[in-house]
């Protein structure tokens, strides 16, 4: 399962999390390959969308949600669903040190190996942060997760039904 994700505006929270982290796409276990539900692949298919294309994020703090946006044949993207992120810690700005427990703002891309499937908060995706625009204003911070078990202590967090979806 080859994936390329990119996040706009996305809104992750803080936490070093080390069941989030030392894993690959390649050691997938069968939560991490459920089929998505038949209502959400008829939304592909009727806004003409390949199943494996490209994907991204937007998520917002204030709001509590992720929207996942899908790229049709044409190129452009859209909505395909939104989930409601059900615990997540932090304030509204942006995230400037490690261990200020505060998630990042920005733009952030996704590749394969940072997703984990063997995550001990059921599966979990590592936003990358910082990326180069933080690193360039002097930010730090590592493992910040779009994770399940609906639990955070710095990261977001959706339910496992929610993220098996997103991942």
């Amino acid at each position: 399962m080859r994936l390329l994700f990119s996040i706009a505006a996305i809104l992750i929270g803080l936490l070093t999390l080390s069941g989030c982290q030392d894993s690959s796409i390649d050691d997938l276990s069968p939560k991490a390959t459920r089929e998505l539900p038949d209502k959400i692949v008829q939304k592909i298919k009727a806004k003409g969308m390949k199943k494996n294309a490209p994907v991204y994020f937007r998520l917002f703090k204030d709001e509590h949600v992720v929207e996942v946006w899908k790229q049709k044949v044409n190129g452009k993207f859209e909505m395909i669903q939104n989930y409601n992120i059900c615990a997540w810690s932090g304030t509204l700005g942006p995230k400037y040190k490690e261990g200020d427990r505060q998630a990042p703002e920005g733009f952030y891309a996704i590749k394969a190996p940072q997703m984990n499937p063997a995550s001990q908060y059921y599966l979990s995706i590592n936003t990358g942060f910082p990326n180069t625009y933080d690193r360039a204003h002097g930010r730090s911070g590592a493992h910040l997760m779009l994770h399940g078990a609906c639990s955070s202590s710095g990261c977001y967090s959706l339910t496992d039904d929610n993220i098996s979806q997103v991942f």
